[in-house]
């Protein structure tokens, strides 16, 4: 197959999927334009070893640069893609290129979320999705101020055990009544409560912040209820939005995330997305769906390259996600939401232990805590019914 690839974005599904087209036989050219200036990287060791400094730039590397030379991928970095002519297949650019395609495919990934908040525009008030953003916080947290994380999910929580074991007062403010809410039970939410507390974090909860406060930079965090948080730097950790408006503003079918079937096709047959911002129907789960996570870049890019190169795919996985919090793995099978029974086997206390999520008496979710061998058996047995013997004890 001679045809033209055009990848916009340079993250996991980016690389994967020009290593996957090679893989499939595909001979014809492939371009990737990346509107950061570094070839693919990793993102999850940004809120991990990358920030407490235990990695470089290096290590974050996805291929090294050899390999998009040996695989004749042209690479367009550190410039923007503008706009899609889906008529003429052209691909505008930050830089004044308009650069042709046959095949067109959007890994656009996502954005961390902002809040609407005065004085979020404050230096100090960040937000962690790229290198960049990393280090602009790492000098921060050199010093002796207090950190404020606005969002108790993953990235604020990873954030907070890195801060605290360099020795930072370290404050998380969540809206919510527990952390992670979204995405767990309340035996995994008051495990990880107790684990931040005993490591000497202030947790906050169903708390209404109304504004960030400072002059030259962030000096506080005001509530609605008119009380203050001094703190030297504002972490605002509450989530991702799809990179979808390139794809919006082209004609494509977006609806949180670009729309795709199976193969990783959008509503222009010559047109495909993959990764993070893509959304797709899950007959496992019964449901529209968009993944955040490393397995959903690395499996959606290769059904994409494989569906360009001619073979039949359905892309239908078991979801994983993981997060190193201080000397806990939390390790997610599935996913747990609409579940109507949680079983917790093993005690929270021995800080060993899994809950499995079932629906209509079927695992439907398994969230192990330094369990992995729950977890690789619960990416197994996903959608059986619940037996005593389905997964191991804890």
């Amino acid at each position: 197959m001679q045809d033209r690839i055009v990848v916009l974005g340079a993250g996991q599904a980016a690389a994967q999927l020009v290593q996957s087209l090679r893989q499939n036989g595909h001979e014809g050219e492939i371009v990737l334009i990346g509107d950061e200036p570094h070839p693919p990287y990793q993102r999850p060791p940004l809120s991990k070893k990358y920030l407490m400094g235990e990695v470089g730039n290096d290590t974050l590397e996805l291929r090294p640069s050899s390999f998009y030379e040996t695989q004749s991928v042209e690479l367009h970095l550190g410039v923007k893609a503008e706009a899609v002519d889906r008529e003429k297949k052209l691909v505008k650019t930050s830089g004044g290129e308009e650069i042709a395609y046959d095949r067109l495919v959007f890994a656009t990934g996502t954005r961390a979320r902002g809040l609407p908040l005065a004085g979020a525009d404050l230096p100090g008030v960040v937000s962690l999705r790229t290198i960049a953003d990393v280090d602009a916080i790492r000098p921060a947290l050199e010093g002796e101020g207090r950190i404020a994380i606005v969002g108790g999910g993953y990235i604020g929580l990873e954030v907070a055990a890195v801060a605290r074991s360099l020795g930072r007062e370290v404050t998380v403010l969540e809206g919510l009544d527990r952390v992670m809410k979204r995405v767990v039970s309340p035996v995994i939410s008051d495990f990880y409560q107790k684990l931040h507390h005993d490591n000497g974090v202030d947790i906050r909860l169903n708390v209404a912040i109304e504004a960030f406060e400072g002059t030259a930079r962030v000096e506080a965090v005001r509530f609605a209820d008119g009380s203050r948080l001094d703190c030297d730097l504002v972490l605002v950790a509450v989530g991702a939005a799809p990179n979808d408006e390139l794809a919006a503003a082209c004609g494509l079918d977006v609806s949180d995330g670009i729309l795709v079937d199976g193969a990783g096709r959008t509503s222009d047959e010559a047109v495909y997305a993959a990764g993070d911002c893509t959304r797709f129907f899950s007959a496992r789960y019964g449901r529209s769906i968009r993944l955040e996570s490393v397995q959903n870049a690395i499996d959606q890019a290769k059904a994409v390259a494989a569906d360009i190169c001619g073979k039949d795919v359905d892309y239908d996985p078991v979801p994983w996600f993981w997060s190193d919090q201080y000397h806990v793995k939390l390790q997610i099978a599935g996913l747990s939401q609409g579940y109507d029974e949680a079983i917790t086997v093993g005690d929270p206390a021995s800080g060993s232990f899994y809950v499995a999520y079932l629906k209509d008496e079927k695992l439907i979710a398994v969230d192990s805590i330094n369990h992995a061998r729950s977890h690789m058996m619960a990416r197994r047995a996903m959608g059986e019914s619940w037996r005593d013997d389905l997964l191991p004890p804890a």
